[in-house]
């Protein structure tokens, strides 16, 4: 590869990975609509069944990558996701887009947490502080008088979840192929939904609105995501990959206000700025 496109696509990719980011916070929005005519688990279901669908015909040769090994640990990690897509979905039907984000992306702190709880990683009093203050943020998002949101628990238990996953990626995923393993992940979330959907039946998305959401977030928020995020970190730093993708809690909220047509209150954006600044802050000390 010449230096010329070696620069170029350095300075690409920053770019590629916010459009990303920016596509996962434009998700939370236009979701919120959707599911309140489709069921979260029928969504679901037909979202990661489709997005499989499209990442499959896009490299139809990681079929023959799939082994025992890889099926049993990327459906392990696929879990820890589907469940996590899960409760954040079900927390979204009953909480702002805006607030979702924020919660949501409390992972990025919960990860070290259970780094220590789970691998016995130290942790040091930065990283305490950072817990500390996005514990604040969380409260502040979720305690209305004296009462806690059911959106903002159902949403912190997916970031319970999402952390899971990162933590089972980061011990499963080593010397084996990412695509593949994103494949039987995406699969597994599509077959727990498919589970889920069993006692109330499966019907298709209504509508031609219902039926965008689901190829926007299948086909871009999901497969082409993925593609671009794999092929921005052969050219970036892990710690600058985490650092942009953050922004889609700031995206989700952006993009909520703007034309989701929601307000958040002093409290909820204090708690927000209080969530995002211990993520950066989290991120920023990795790469230290």
């Amino acid at each position: 590869m010449s230096e010329a496109k070696h620069l170029f696509k350095m300075k690409l990719a920053p770019w590629a990975l916010l459009a990303v980011a920016a596509a996962w916070g434009w998700s939370f929005v236009i979701m919120k609509d959707a599911i309140q005519r489709q069921s979260v688990n029928n969504f679901l279901f037909t979202r990661f069944l489709l997005g499989t669908v499209v990442m499959v015909l896009i490299r139809p040769q990681v079929l023959k990558l799939l082994n025992k090994d890889l099926l049993l640990r990327a459906g392990s990690a696929g879990i820890f996701l589907g469940f996590g897509y899960i409760f954040q979905t079900l927390g979204l039907a009953r909480t702002g887009a805006a607030i979702t984000g924020f919660v949501t992306g409390l992972y990025v702190v919960l990860t070290p947490l259970f780094a220590w709880l789970f691998l016995k990683e130290k942790i040091n009093r930065f990283t305490w502080s950072c817990i500390a203050v996005a514990t604040v943020g969380l409260g502040l998002l979720s305690i209305h008088g004296f009462s806690v949101g059911i959106g903002e628990l159902l949403v912190f238990i997916s970031a319970i979840f999402y952390a899971c996953h990162i933590i089972a990626l980061s011990k499963w995923s080593s010397g084996r192929d990412v695509y593949a393993m994103t494949v039987v992940q995406l699969f597994m979330c599509a077959l727990l939904a498919g589970i889920a959907s069993i006692p109330e039946g499966y019907s298709p998305p209504p509508d031609a609105g219902v039926w965008g959401v689901v190829i926007f977030t299948a086909v871009f928020a999901t497969a082409i995501a993925f593609i671009i995020q794999t092929w921005a970190q052969a050219h970036m730093s892990p710690t600058k990959v985490a650092v942009i993708l953050t922004m889609e809690v700031v995206f989700a909220a952006i993009f909520a206000i703007i034309f989701g047509g929601e307000r958040l209150t002093l409290q909820s954006a204090l708690g927000g700025i209080l969530v995002v600044t211990a993520m950066y802050l989290i991120v920023i000390k990795e790469s230290k």
